[in-house]
């Protein structure tokens, strides 16, 4: 049986007991059609030929160009040995299409040519015309563009489906319904996307029918009174009930839409959502079906009134449920109990949201903090001492334009903070990379851009606490070419890939490329790497010549049979491009491994599907410069990425395997991931805790670290990351430094809290970044009736110091830019060390210099011009300030020789005073010394030494009697 066959059958059984008359035909009806008349629009006549034509040959470059872009995409996954996961991405999209395409033409098509043939039967039938009122290839050709243009959008939804059909089990259940969290995340949204398909063709194909009824005359509008024949009420009722099941399917499926419910004070369900609302759903989803299968009863046995009374029945009740209840039940249950009400659903909240963004495993440590740092603090301590950093993000970068850019072409996009070991210690470093600036060219043509200027050249990197005289960083790499006081050796300092936007680059060509300047001339090399897309014969150069609208392209000269085209150079598009479902931090940073630069690049999974966990607002999360991560609530830092800045060879590499989200990503794409077992050690050893990630578990953290239902409910102990008062967020600091349980010095990313609405401190966070601690998050809390100095109290304390503010006012009216850099928090032992850095820019000038380094602990605040110097004003001369003194002579002061006991007679000792004073003198001068070369445990033997000598002083003058 051929459609048509099964389309005049359903008709014949609309035709509310007509019969079709017998004839000759092929199928035993007989079909008469009459030309139908065709308005006369005039004389002028289009000429179809033409435009046809135009139309066509503009379809054909369309679909050449496309054709084109997506052949040189698949040459460029496939250098990187990607090319399995761009069809994995295409197959899907293109089974979409098809599916979709397929049942929504199928769905079209036979409703509408069923509808016109009704209406046709019933205009015929009343009229006796034999005119055909819409010819039905019309509803083929609707219907065919219509469920084309939905299957192209349908491709969309691939990473949804793919999700679903790879889905993995997070192992553990919501409270309400019982369903593993992977059904929130994997399954749900792909029913929801298959009911919105249904629900949308339904809808779809009614509107169509009742487009056609009215052309057919079968659907009017009689002197005011609305006629619809028997045969189109059929096909219309019809479909109504199928769309009131699928909607009634829908709403059924919105009952778990409750657990991402933020009215009240659970996000998720409550109690009001649990026996008002959820019922409610309940019963209005057995409502509508209700009405979908009376409707369809009628259709056969009419009896009206008993389904209106039933069915509004319970649309009253559902919709009631939904509407008037809650708001009494609230009201007047609720409200009045609402702690014991809800404390059950506040449990589930808090714990659902500390799981979702990896904060549930947090470890925790009351820690009773010293009120000041001492000179022993800063000995047992030395290692977070050495690698405090003095140079802010800002002026270091502007230090770096102005003394290694060079050339006007070349640029540093940023500077990042890393750490390497150096002479068997872990040292923190700044670095950042020159990388070529295109549009700073002073002539620039067709050659310099794509087969002469092709790269940036080398590494730029300072130690974070050292400065030379002036105020400017002591590097341990700069220039051109690269020079390198440290063992950190560059061997590949060519740059063709990194954070700049970029042009497509020809590489191995005729010309040689530009590396950098030499006195007169220019130094210059020629590509050997791997990476690219070989562009030697003439159809790869016509392919490239047509993607970029670029004839140069096909016919210089420049190019031969090794020739290769480098394109999408940019680190982080490139990343982007080739795995779309992952969120990329925005700061990359480069790496040194084996002599070559890699970036290496953070990626995220996340959701706004895990039930119950309150997902980052707005407000909060633009506030932390996380804007584009609002809504989320399921975050995970589970993958770290690898770019060669040489050859432009990429690695993703799993950091999070327990991640279920970047499980499913695994099985789709299992030629793209490796585990995290495969880290090369070189690189695991340079990871570092994403500033992203931490930020977005510090805002969490700020309120979910109350576990205890009571004190969430009445909100008594919200922490804050910006001081009261303030705008500016305290933003995170990468250090070294050895946590408070005494293990060994580690690098990691700490932050401050501050209870809400003061400024001091509560406690810190940290996000640990070494091998073997990796990924933890460790937190330290400090007595609620402790006074910890937070880092607005401390700047209010350097602004009351007269010293301090007299010099930057004479700064000031100088002319002089005065900079005020981070307030850094280093925690030291059990106390707090302050550290801003100061620097001072000419009124016309672009160089900062650091001119101070401020120290403040315990309440006191020193400055000095270096580190070492302020650490001696803050701790050296204050605990010493009695050792350099020179003792009393005892005759000066009345004292007699012979009643002043001698050293011997109270110490032991043979020394005299004065010999004493002079090794007080030596010990304060070795001290000295300590402190200038950063040796903090010299320092301390030596103050200890100095303590001793003081003590004997004092017996052997008689002072300490």
């Amino acid at each position: 049986m051929t459609i048509d066959d099964l389309l005049r059958r359903l008709t014949q059984g609309n035709r509310g007991g007509e019969e079709w008359s017998e004839g000759e035909g092929d199928n035993g009806f007989e079909w008469k059609e009459e030309r139908q008349r065709r308005p006369n629009w005039g004389s002028a006549r289009i000429p179809k030929i033409p435009v046809i034509a135009a139309a066509v040959v503009m379809l054909v470059l369309l679909c050449f160009t496309g054709a084109v872009d997506f052949y040189t995409d698949v040459l460029w996954y496939r250098s990187l040995g990607f090319a399995s996961v761009l069809w994995r991405r295409i197959l899907p999209q293109a089974v979409l299409v098809v599916v979709y395409t397929l049942t929504a033409f199928a769905v079209y098509s036979l409703n509408w040519r069923l509808a016109i043939r009704v209406g046709a039967d019933e205009f015929r039938r009343t009229t006796g015309s034999d005119a055909e009122l819409i010819p039905e290839r019309y509803a083929v050709i609707c219907a065919a563009a219509l469920a084309f243009m939905g299957g192209l959008g349908s491709r969309a939804n691939w990473q949804v489906v793919m999700r679903f059909l790879n889905r993995a089990g997070f192992g553990e259940v919501d409270a309400i319904f019982g369903n593993d969290i992977g059904f929130y995340i994997f399954s749900l949204p792909f029913l929801n996307i298959i009911l919105r398909w249904a629900i949308g063709l339904v809808l779809t194909s009614l509107v169509g029918s009742v487009v056609a009824f009215l052309f057919c005359r079968s659907l009017r509008s009689d002197e005011g009174k609305i006629t619809l024949i028997r045969g189109a009420r059929t096909h219309i009722l019809a479909q109504v009930a199928v769309f009131l099941a699928m909607l009634s399917i829908r709403v059924w499926f919105s009952r778990y839409d409750l657990l991402y419910s933020p009215s009240g004070i659970v996000y998720g369900i409550g109690y009001t959502d649990l026996h008002v609302r959820l019922p409610g759903l309940a019963v209005l989803s057995i409502a509508v079906m209700a009405a979908a299968a009376m409707i369809l009863i009628n259709l056969y046995r009419p009896f009206i009134r008993p389904t209106v009374i039933i069915v509004g029945a319970l649309l009253a009740v559902g919709l009631a449920s939904l509407t008037v209840l809650p708001a009494i039940v609230q009201g007047y249950i609720v409200q009045p109990n609402e702690y014991e009400r809800e404390k059950e659903f506040l449990a589930f909240h808090i714990n659902s949201t500390r799981k979702a963004f990896g904060i549930s495993e947090v470890q925790t440590s009351q820690v009773i903090p010293s009120q000041d740092v001492t000179v022993e603090d800063m000995a047992d301590n030395s290692e977070t001492v050495e690698n405090i950093r003095l140079w802010d993000y800002g002026p270091l970068l502007r230090t770096y334009k102005q003394l290694q850019e060079i050339r006007t072409y070349y640029d540093f996009s940023d500077v990042d903070i890393d750490r390497y070991k150096l002479n068997g210690k872990n040292r923190q470093v700044m670095l950042s990379i020159r990388e070529l600036d295109l549009s700073q060219l002073q002539n620039r043509t067709w050659v310099n851009s794509h087969l002469e200027f092709t790269h940036g050249y080398g590494v730029v990197m300072n130690p974070v606490n050292e400065m030379e005289e002036g105020g400017l960083p002591v590097f341990f790499m700069k220039d051109l070419p690269p020079k390198s006081t440290v063992p950190i050796s560059v061997t590949k300092p060519q740059i063709y890939y990194g954070e700049k936007p970029s042009t497509y680059a020809l590489v191995k060509t005729n010309v040689n490329e530009f590396d950098y300047p030499m006195g007169d001339s220019n130094i210059r090399s020629t590509y050997d790497g791997t990476g690219g897309i070989p562009i030697g014969s003439l159809s790869r150069r016509l392919l490239f010549a047509i993607k970029y609208s670029d004839s140069e392209i096909l016919f210089t000269d420049s190019l031969t049979a090794d020739s290769r085209v480098l394109l999408n150079r940019n680190v982080k598009d490139a990343a982007g491009e080739i795995a779309p479902f992952l969120v990329l931090e925005e700061d990359i940073y480069p790496i040194i491994v084996d002599g070559r630069i890699l970036w290496l690049q953070d990626a995220y999974t996340a959701s706004s599907a895990y039930p119950y966990s309150r997902p980052l607002s707005l407000n909060a999360a633009a506030q932390a410069g996380l804007a584009r991560y609002s809504g989320v609530n399921y975050l995970r830092n589970s993958v770290k990425i690898t770019v060669d800045a040489y050859d432009g060879s990429m690695t993703f590499y799993v950091a999070d395997q327990s991640d279920p989200i970047i499980q499913s990503w695994v099985k789709i794409f299992p030629g793209l991931f490796k585990p995290r077992d495969e880290v090369p050690p070189e690189i695991e050893a340079h990871f570092r805790y994403p500033e992203e990630y931490f930020e977005a578990q510090s805002e969490v953290y700020r309120i979910y670290h109350m576990t205890d239902t009571n004190t969430y409910y009445n909100r008594e102990d919200v922490w804050m990351t910006t001081p009261a008062g303030q705008d500016r967020r305290i933003r995170p600091n990468y250090v070294t430094m050895q946590l408070m349980d005494g293990q060994e010095p580690e690098f990691a990313l700490i932050a401050p809290f501050m209870p809400y609405g003061r400024n001091n401190l509560i406690g810190w966070i940290a996000g640990r970044s070494d091998v073997g601690h990796y990924g933890e998050l460790v937190v330290y809390q400090f007595p609620k009736q402790e006074l910890v100095f937070g880092p607005p109290q401390i700047e209010a304390l350097i602004d009351q110091n007269t010293v301090i503010s007299s010099q930057l006012s004479l700064w000031s009216q100088r002319g002089s830019d005065v900079i005020r850099g981070d307030l850094l928090v280093i925690p030291v032992g059990k106390s707090l060390l302050y550290v801003q850095p100061l620097y001072l820019r000419a009124e016309r000038g672009e160089l900062p210099e650091l001119k101070r380094i401020i120290l403040a602990t315990g309440g006191r605040v020193a400055w000095g011009e270096t580190f070492d110097e302020a650490a001696l004003e803050l701790f050296g001369r204050t605990n010493t300030a009695q050792a350099v003194t020179p003792p009393p002579n005892p005759a000066e002061e009345g004292w007699s020789t012979e009643s002043a006991a001698s050293p011997r007679d109270e110490a032991g000792s043979e020394q005299s005073a004065h010999d004493l004073a002079s090794e007080a003198v030596l010990r304060y001068e070795g001290a000295t010394r300590a402190i200038q070369n950063g040796d903090w445990a010299r320092y301390g033997l030596e103050l200890k030494e100095l303590g001793d000598l003081l003590e004997k002083i004092e017996r052997a003058t008689g002072r300490g009697r």
